[in-house]
């Protein structure tokens, strides 16, 4: 992917341009200056600079994904979100649902990965995203969610701690939330890659703070 590139006499006019080009603040760029010409007796001088902002990278997820469904002949649409946190919420609508989320989640899980790891090589920086196919993902929050409270209850009645199954970083996260506020219990990930896994731990006196 090339970046667009953005001219101007000194650095501050080049990031102006880039500024106005995408309707973004400076401090929202990411700019890289990559030719200067000081022209005759410092006369004709210009700074271009390579610059994307955020939107540039909402343009890369949606057509990249798009251009894997047409690729593999399926019919497909993509939304995406932007969060507060710098957080890429992705939604897929499409008819082949099974295919694209494989047996329980894995073939998603790795279309994920792949997706994140062209968006990072090409804007050089860890992009945080999250792909979900016709509401799959929420759907599975809510699974993954209750059955960790039934662990939990069970943790907390016989007071042995107890192991779950591996799951990818958004299910883990999701447990997290769902256990957090459970008085006497706490949760752990332990373990790399495909295999980390939450320990959920008996923890005697620990006391959920009351919501405001």
């Amino acid at each position: 992917m090339e970046f667009d590139r953005f001219s101007g006499k000194t650095l501050d006019e080049a990031l102006a341009a880039a500024c106005n080009a995408k309707n973004a603040a400076v401090e929202e760029l990411t700019y890289t200056v990559v030719e200067e010409k000081s022209g005759f007796l410092g006369l004709g001088r210009t700074i271009t600079i390579e610059a994307w902002a955020e939107s540039d990278i909402i343009v890369f997820l949606h057509d990249y994904i798009q251009t894997y469904f047409d690729n593999a002949e399926m019919d497909g649409t993509v939304s995406i979100e932007l969060d507060d946190t710098g957080f890429y919420r992705i939604s897929v609508d499409t008819n082949a649902n099974a295919v694209l989320i494989g047996r329980q989640g894995r073939t998603l899980q790795d279309f994920t990965v792949l997706v994140r790891s062209a968006a990072s090589a090409v804007f050089k920086k860890h992009i945080r995203l999250m792909i979900d196919v016709n509401s799959y993902k929420e759907e599975r929050y809510e699974k993954v969610a209750r059955m960790a409270i039934r662990v939990a209850r069970d943790v907390r009645r016989t007071k042995v701690d107890a192991v779950l199954e591996p799951m990818p970083a958004d299910e883990r996260k999701a447990v997290h939330n769902a256990l957090s506020d459970m008085d006497d219990i706490s949760t752990k990930s332990h373990g790399e890659g495909p295999e980390r896994r939450i320990h959920i731990l008996y923890t005697p006196g620990k006391v959920s703070e009351p919501a405001e």
